[in-house]
Protein backbone atom coordinates (compact mmCIF):
# COMPACT_ATOMS: atom_id res chain seq x y z
CA UNK A 1 0.00 0.00 0.00
CA UNK A 2 1.41 3.40 -0.99
CA UNK A 3 1.61 6.27 1.49
CA UNK A 4 -1.14 8.02 -0.49
CA UNK A 5 -3.45 5.03 0.01
CA UNK A 6 -2.59 4.91 3.70
CA UNK A 7 -3.39 8.61 4.01
CA UNK A 8 -6.69 8.17 2.12
CA UNK A 9 -7.89 5.38 4.41
CA UNK A 10 -6.81 7.03 7.68
CA UNK A 11 -6.94 10.78 7.24
CA UNK A 12 -8.30 11.72 3.82
CA UNK A 13 -11.46 13.86 3.88
CA UNK A 14 -12.96 11.76 1.08
CA UNK A 15 -16.14 13.07 -0.51
CA UNK A 16 -16.43 15.87 2.08
CA UNK A 17 -13.25 17.72 1.16
CA UNK A 18 -15.10 20.55 -0.62
CA UNK A 19 -17.71 21.32 2.05
CA UNK A 20 -18.09 24.79 3.49
CA UNK A 21 -18.00 25.08 7.28
CA UNK A 22 -21.73 25.75 7.66
CA UNK A 23 -22.66 22.75 5.52
CA UNK A 24 -20.23 20.54 7.42
CA UNK A 25 -21.68 21.57 10.78
CA UNK A 26 -25.24 21.01 9.57
CA UNK A 27 -24.24 17.57 8.31
CA UNK A 28 -22.71 16.70 11.68
CA UNK A 29 -25.80 18.01 13.48
CA UNK A 30 -28.09 15.91 11.27
CA UNK A 31 -26.06 12.84 12.22
CA UNK A 32 -25.87 13.78 15.93
CA UNK A 33 -22.10 14.30 15.65
CA UNK A 34 -21.80 10.54 15.44
CA UNK A 35 -18.22 10.15 14.23
CA UNK A 36 -16.48 7.04 15.51
CA UNK A 37 -13.12 7.65 17.27
CA UNK A 38 -11.14 5.86 14.55
CA UNK A 39 -12.30 8.56 12.11
CA UNK A 40 -11.72 11.66 14.24
CA UNK A 41 -8.56 12.48 12.22
CA UNK A 42 -10.65 12.43 9.04
CA UNK A 43 -13.28 14.67 10.65
CA UNK A 44 -10.52 17.07 11.70
CA UNK A 45 -9.24 17.19 8.12
CA UNK A 46 -12.77 17.94 6.85
CA UNK A 47 -13.09 20.74 9.42
CA UNK A 48 -9.78 22.30 8.42
CA UNK A 49 -10.64 22.08 4.71
CA UNK A 50 -14.08 23.59 5.31
CA UNK A 51 -12.55 26.74 6.78
CA UNK A 52 -10.53 27.36 3.61
CA UNK A 53 -13.49 26.40 1.41
CA UNK A 54 -15.75 28.88 3.18
CA UNK A 55 -13.34 31.76 2.74
CA UNK A 56 -12.67 31.12 -0.93
CA UNK A 57 -16.35 30.36 -1.64
CA UNK A 58 -17.29 33.88 -0.51
CA UNK A 59 -14.68 35.38 -2.81
CA UNK A 60 -15.58 33.13 -5.73
CA UNK A 61 -19.30 33.86 -5.38
CA UNK A 62 -18.61 37.62 -5.37
CA UNK A 63 -16.19 37.43 -8.28
CA UNK A 64 -17.88 34.96 -10.65
CA UNK A 65 -21.48 34.16 -9.73
CA UNK A 66 -23.15 36.80 -11.87
CA UNK A 67 -21.19 35.66 -14.94
CA UNK A 68 -21.89 32.01 -14.16
CA UNK A 69 -25.63 32.57 -13.91
CA UNK A 70 -25.58 34.51 -17.17
CA UNK A 71 -23.99 31.54 -18.96
CA UNK A 72 -26.25 29.42 -21.16
CA UNK A 73 -24.93 25.86 -21.39
CA UNK A 74 -25.43 23.63 -24.38
CA UNK A 75 -27.51 20.50 -23.71
CA UNK A 76 -25.35 18.00 -21.81
CA UNK A 77 -24.70 14.40 -22.77
CA UNK A 78 -25.51 12.19 -19.76
CA UNK A 79 -23.95 8.75 -19.31
CA UNK A 80 -26.37 6.47 -17.46
CA UNK A 81 -25.80 3.05 -15.95
CA UNK A 82 -25.68 1.53 -12.48
CA UNK A 83 -22.40 1.28 -10.60
CA UNK A 84 -19.94 -1.24 -12.00
CA UNK A 85 -21.57 -1.25 -15.44
CA UNK A 86 -18.70 0.40 -17.31
CA UNK A 87 -19.76 4.03 -16.94
CA UNK A 88 -16.24 5.15 -16.01
CA UNK A 89 -14.70 3.44 -19.03
CA UNK A 90 -17.26 5.05 -21.33
CA UNK A 91 -16.76 8.47 -19.70
CA UNK A 92 -13.00 8.20 -20.15
CA UNK A 93 -13.42 7.32 -23.82
CA UNK A 94 -15.80 10.18 -24.62
CA UNK A 95 -13.60 12.63 -22.72
CA UNK A 96 -10.90 12.12 -25.36
CA UNK A 97 -13.07 14.01 -27.82
CA UNK A 98 -11.86 17.55 -27.17
CA UNK A 99 -15.03 19.02 -28.64
CA UNK A 100 -16.61 18.04 -25.32
CA UNK A 101 -15.71 19.07 -21.78
CA UNK A 102 -16.17 17.14 -18.56
CA UNK A 103 -15.86 17.80 -14.83
CA UNK A 104 -12.54 16.53 -13.56
CA UNK A 105 -11.56 15.21 -10.16
CA UNK A 106 -10.71 18.61 -8.69
CA UNK A 107 -13.84 20.33 -10.01
CA UNK A 108 -16.32 17.84 -8.59
CA UNK A 109 -14.70 17.70 -5.17
CA UNK A 110 -14.33 21.50 -4.91
CA UNK A 111 -17.42 22.83 -6.72
CA UNK A 112 -17.59 26.01 -4.65
CA UNK A 113 -13.99 27.06 -5.20
CA UNK A 114 -12.35 25.41 -8.21
CA UNK A 115 -12.12 28.67 -10.16
CA UNK A 116 -10.17 30.37 -7.35
CA UNK A 117 -8.05 27.65 -5.76
CA UNK A 118 -6.97 25.49 -8.68
CA UNK A 119 -3.61 27.27 -9.01
CA UNK A 120 -2.60 25.93 -5.57
CA UNK A 121 -4.89 23.11 -4.50
CA UNK A 122 -4.63 21.12 -7.70
CA UNK A 123 -0.92 20.62 -7.12
CA UNK A 124 -1.37 19.80 -3.43
CA UNK A 125 -4.22 17.36 -4.03
CA UNK A 126 -2.33 15.68 -6.86
CA UNK A 127 0.49 14.80 -4.45
CA UNK A 128 -1.90 13.12 -2.01
CA UNK A 129 -4.11 11.39 -4.58
CA UNK A 130 -3.54 7.61 -4.91
CA UNK A 131 -2.71 6.55 -8.44
CA UNK A 132 -5.40 3.86 -8.59
CA UNK A 133 -8.96 3.42 -7.38
CA UNK A 134 -9.27 0.87 -4.58
CA UNK A 135 -12.12 -1.08 -6.14
CA UNK A 136 -10.78 -1.78 -9.63
CA UNK A 137 -7.26 -0.42 -10.15
CA UNK A 138 -8.51 2.20 -12.63
CA UNK A 139 -6.11 5.13 -12.89
CA UNK A 140 -6.91 8.25 -10.86
CA UNK A 141 -5.48 11.66 -11.66
CA UNK A 142 -6.45 15.21 -10.82
CA UNK A 143 -7.47 16.06 -14.40
CA UNK A 144 -9.32 12.82 -15.22
CA UNK A 145 -13.13 12.75 -15.70
CA UNK A 146 -15.13 12.30 -12.52
CA UNK A 147 -18.76 11.96 -11.43
CA UNK A 148 -20.80 15.12 -10.96
CA UNK A 149 -22.48 13.29 -8.05
CA UNK A 150 -19.61 14.35 -5.80
CA UNK A 151 -20.22 17.99 -6.65
CA UNK A 152 -23.92 17.62 -5.88
CA UNK A 153 -23.01 16.03 -2.59
CA UNK A 154 -20.94 19.09 -1.63
CA UNK A 155 -23.54 21.53 -2.92
CA UNK A 156 -26.66 19.94 -1.42
CA UNK A 157 -25.73 17.13 1.00
CA UNK A 158 -28.45 15.14 -0.75
CA UNK A 159 -26.58 12.24 -2.30
CA UNK A 160 -26.13 8.49 -2.12
CA UNK A 161 -22.45 9.24 -1.36
CA UNK A 162 -23.47 9.93 2.25
CA UNK A 163 -24.66 6.32 2.54
CA UNK A 164 -20.97 5.44 2.62
CA UNK A 165 -20.00 8.37 4.86
CA UNK A 166 -22.68 7.92 7.52
CA UNK A 167 -23.80 4.29 7.11
CA UNK A 168 -25.93 4.42 10.26
CA UNK A 169 -28.02 7.10 8.55
CA UNK A 170 -28.63 4.96 5.47
CA UNK A 171 -32.41 5.13 5.72
CA UNK A 172 -32.31 8.93 5.43
CA UNK A 173 -29.81 9.12 2.56
CA UNK A 174 -31.40 6.34 0.51
CA UNK A 175 -34.18 8.84 -0.24
CA UNK A 176 -31.78 10.62 -2.58
CA UNK A 177 -30.92 7.57 -4.67
CA UNK A 178 -33.60 8.42 -7.25
CA UNK A 179 -35.10 11.44 -5.38
CA UNK A 180 -38.54 9.91 -5.81
CA UNK A 181 -38.94 9.97 -2.03
CA UNK A 182 -37.49 13.46 -1.64
CA UNK A 183 -39.72 16.45 -0.89
CA UNK A 184 -40.56 18.98 -3.63
CA UNK A 185 -38.32 21.51 -1.88
CA UNK A 186 -35.42 19.06 -1.84
CA UNK A 187 -35.90 18.22 -5.50
CA UNK A 188 -35.95 21.91 -6.44
CA UNK A 189 -32.75 22.53 -4.49
CA UNK A 190 -31.05 19.53 -6.13
CA UNK A 191 -32.06 20.64 -9.64
CA UNK A 192 -30.94 24.20 -8.95
CA UNK A 193 -27.53 22.96 -7.77
CA UNK A 194 -27.11 20.75 -10.85
CA UNK A 195 -28.02 23.57 -13.25
CA UNK A 196 -25.67 25.97 -11.47
CA UNK A 197 -22.80 23.47 -11.57
CA UNK A 198 -23.36 22.88 -15.30
CA UNK A 199 -23.39 26.64 -15.85
CA UNK A 200 -20.15 26.99 -13.89
CA UNK A 201 -18.44 24.23 -15.86
CA UNK A 202 -19.63 25.78 -19.11
CA UNK A 203 -18.36 29.20 -18.03
CA UNK A 204 -15.00 27.59 -17.33
CA UNK A 205 -14.66 25.30 -20.38
CA UNK A 206 -16.94 26.88 -23.04
CA UNK A 207 -17.87 23.49 -24.53
CA UNK A 208 -20.80 21.07 -24.24
CA UNK A 209 -20.45 18.70 -21.28
CA UNK A 210 -20.32 14.93 -20.91
CA UNK A 211 -21.61 14.10 -17.42
CA UNK A 212 -21.66 10.77 -15.62
CA UNK A 213 -23.30 9.64 -12.41
CA UNK A 214 -24.79 6.18 -11.85
CA UNK A 215 -27.55 7.72 -9.72
CA UNK A 216 -28.72 9.73 -12.74
CA UNK A 217 -29.94 6.42 -14.17
CA UNK A 218 -32.97 6.71 -11.90
CA UNK A 219 -33.37 10.50 -12.25
CA UNK A 220 -34.28 10.91 -15.93
CA UNK A 221 -37.44 12.92 -15.32
CA UNK A 222 -35.58 15.44 -13.17
CA UNK A 223 -32.72 15.70 -15.65
CA UNK A 224 -35.12 16.40 -18.51
CA UNK A 225 -36.90 19.07 -16.48
CA UNK A 226 -33.54 20.78 -16.01
CA UNK A 227 -32.19 20.12 -19.53
CA UNK A 228 -35.04 19.31 -21.96
CA UNK A 229 -32.69 18.85 -24.96
CA UNK A 230 -30.18 16.61 -23.19
CA UNK A 231 -28.93 13.39 -24.78
CA UNK A 232 -28.38 10.11 -22.96
CA UNK A 233 -26.19 7.03 -23.33
CA UNK A 234 -27.14 4.09 -21.16
CA UNK A 235 -24.57 1.34 -20.67
CA UNK A 236 -25.53 -2.04 -19.20
CA UNK A 237 -23.58 -5.10 -18.09
CA UNK A 238 -24.37 -8.67 -17.09
CA UNK A 239 -26.28 -8.26 -13.79
CA UNK A 240 -24.41 -11.12 -12.13
CA UNK A 241 -21.11 -9.34 -12.75
CA UNK A 242 -22.57 -6.06 -11.53
CA UNK A 243 -23.74 -7.70 -8.30
CA UNK A 244 -20.35 -9.22 -7.50
CA UNK A 245 -18.44 -6.10 -8.46
CA UNK A 246 -20.76 -3.88 -6.41
CA UNK A 247 -20.13 -5.93 -3.28
CA UNK A 248 -16.39 -5.77 -3.85
CA UNK A 249 -16.53 -2.04 -4.51
CA UNK A 250 -18.40 -1.30 -1.30
CA UNK A 251 -16.03 -3.36 0.83
CA UNK A 252 -12.88 -1.79 -0.64
CA UNK A 253 -13.96 1.83 -1.19
CA UNK A 254 -16.01 2.60 1.93
CA UNK A 255 -12.86 2.86 4.13
CA UNK A 256 -11.82 5.84 1.99
CA UNK A 257 -15.07 7.70 2.71
CA UNK A 258 -16.63 6.72 6.00
CA UNK A 259 -16.86 8.50 9.35
CA UNK A 260 -18.52 5.52 11.03
CA UNK A 261 -17.27 1.97 11.34
CA UNK A 262 -18.80 0.14 8.36
CA UNK A 263 -21.02 -2.85 8.99
CA UNK A 264 -21.27 -5.04 5.91
CA UNK A 265 -24.03 -7.21 7.33
CA UNK A 266 -26.92 -6.97 4.90
CA UNK A 267 -24.73 -5.57 2.10
CA UNK A 268 -26.08 -8.08 -0.42
CA UNK A 269 -29.66 -7.16 0.34
CA UNK A 270 -28.94 -3.42 0.12
CA UNK A 271 -27.23 -3.95 -3.24
CA UNK A 272 -30.29 -5.78 -4.54
CA UNK A 273 -32.59 -3.04 -3.24
CA UNK A 274 -30.60 -0.16 -4.75
CA UNK A 275 -30.29 -1.74 -8.20
CA UNK A 276 -33.99 -2.57 -8.18
CA UNK A 277 -35.01 0.95 -7.16
CA UNK A 278 -32.84 2.63 -9.78
CA UNK A 279 -33.96 0.39 -12.63
CA UNK A 280 -37.62 0.54 -11.69
CA UNK A 281 -37.26 4.28 -12.15
CA UNK A 282 -35.18 3.95 -15.34
CA UNK A 283 -37.62 1.66 -17.12
CA UNK A 284 -40.52 3.89 -16.07
CA UNK A 285 -38.92 7.19 -17.12
CA UNK A 286 -36.82 6.42 -20.20
CA UNK A 287 -39.99 6.74 -22.30
CA UNK A 288 -39.87 10.46 -21.49
CA UNK A 289 -36.70 10.88 -23.55
CA UNK A 290 -37.55 12.09 -27.08
CA UNK A 291 -36.77 9.79 -30.00
CA UNK A 292 -33.17 9.93 -31.13
CA UNK A 293 -31.83 11.19 -27.80
CA UNK A 294 -31.19 7.85 -26.03
CA UNK A 295 -28.72 5.18 -27.10
CA UNK A 296 -28.31 1.92 -25.19
CA UNK A 297 -24.93 0.26 -25.18
CA UNK A 298 -23.69 -3.12 -23.92
CA UNK A 299 -20.51 -3.05 -21.84
CA UNK A 300 -19.31 -6.37 -23.19
CA UNK A 301 -19.71 -5.11 -26.77
CA UNK A 302 -17.88 -1.86 -25.92
CA UNK A 303 -14.92 -3.83 -24.56
CA UNK A 304 -14.84 -6.11 -27.60
CA UNK A 305 -15.12 -3.33 -30.20
CA UNK A 306 -14.75 0.11 -28.61
CA UNK A 307 -14.24 2.06 -31.82
CA UNK A 308 -17.16 0.41 -33.62
CA UNK A 309 -19.50 0.85 -30.66
CA UNK A 310 -18.56 4.49 -30.19
CA UNK A 311 -19.00 5.21 -33.89
CA UNK A 312 -22.50 3.71 -33.71
CA UNK A 313 -23.23 5.82 -30.62
CA UNK A 314 -22.18 9.04 -32.36
CA UNK A 315 -24.39 8.18 -35.32
CA UNK A 316 -27.40 7.21 -33.20
CA UNK A 317 -27.31 10.46 -31.20
CA UNK A 318 -26.23 12.66 -34.13
CA UNK A 319 -23.08 13.75 -32.31
CA UNK A 320 -20.25 15.50 -34.20
CA UNK A 321 -18.22 13.55 -36.78
CA UNK A 322 -16.65 10.60 -34.97
CA UNK A 323 -13.66 10.54 -37.30
CA UNK A 324 -12.34 13.73 -35.69
CA UNK A 325 -12.18 12.06 -32.26
CA UNK A 326 -11.05 8.62 -33.38
CA UNK A 327 -7.25 9.24 -33.27
CA UNK A 328 -7.34 10.51 -29.67
CA UNK A 329 -9.60 7.66 -28.62
CA UNK A 330 -7.23 5.22 -30.27
CA UNK A 331 -4.30 6.67 -28.32
CA UNK A 332 -6.22 6.29 -25.07
CA UNK A 333 -7.14 2.68 -25.86
CA UNK A 334 -3.48 1.94 -26.55
CA UNK A 335 -2.53 3.45 -23.18
CA UNK A 336 -4.80 1.05 -21.26
CA UNK A 337 -4.03 -2.03 -23.32
CA UNK A 338 -3.46 -4.95 -20.98
CA UNK A 339 -5.78 -3.68 -18.26
CA UNK A 340 -7.65 -6.57 -16.66
CA UNK A 341 -10.99 -6.33 -14.89
CA UNK A 342 -11.53 -7.91 -11.48
CA UNK A 343 -12.27 -11.62 -11.46
CA UNK A 344 -14.60 -13.14 -8.91
CA UNK A 345 -15.57 -16.66 -7.94
CA UNK A 346 -19.02 -18.13 -8.28
CA UNK A 347 -21.96 -16.39 -6.65
CA UNK A 348 -23.39 -18.32 -3.74
CA UNK A 349 -26.58 -20.06 -5.00
CA UNK A 350 -29.07 -18.18 -2.75
CA UNK A 351 -27.75 -14.81 -3.94
CA UNK A 352 -27.57 -15.93 -7.55
CA UNK A 353 -31.23 -16.93 -7.36
CA UNK A 354 -32.11 -13.60 -5.74
CA UNK A 355 -30.32 -11.64 -8.48
CA UNK A 356 -32.03 -13.65 -11.23
CA UNK A 357 -35.45 -13.21 -9.63
CA UNK A 358 -35.32 -9.60 -8.47
CA UNK A 359 -33.41 -8.20 -11.47
CA UNK A 360 -35.26 -10.34 -13.99
CA UNK A 361 -36.42 -7.41 -16.10
CA UNK A 362 -32.81 -6.44 -16.76
CA UNK A 363 -31.87 -9.97 -17.84
CA UNK A 364 -34.85 -10.07 -20.18
CA UNK A 365 -34.47 -6.53 -21.50
CA UNK A 366 -30.83 -6.93 -22.51
CA UNK A 367 -30.71 -10.62 -23.37
CA UNK A 368 -28.46 -11.90 -20.57
CA UNK A 369 -28.92 -15.55 -19.57
CA UNK A 370 -30.00 -16.28 -16.01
Amino acid sequence: MSWQETFATRFGPGALCGLRLGDWLRLLWANRFSVDPAYWPRAAMVTAASLQNSAFAVWEHWRYDAAIRATTPQPPLFILGIWRSGTTHLHNLLARDRRFAYPDFFEVFYPHTFLSTGWLNRRILAKFLPQRRPQDNVRMAIGEPQEDEFALNCLTQMSWVLLWTFPRGAEHYERFLTLRQASPEEVARWQSALKWFVQKLTYCHRRPLVLKSPAHTGQIKLLLEAFPDARFIHIHRNPYNVFQSSLHSARTAIPWWTLQRPDHAGLEERTLDQYEEIYDSYFDERRLIPAGRLHELQYEALVADPVGQLRATYEALQLPDFAVAEPAIGEYLASIRGYETNRFGRIEPPWKEAVARRWRQCFDEWGYAT
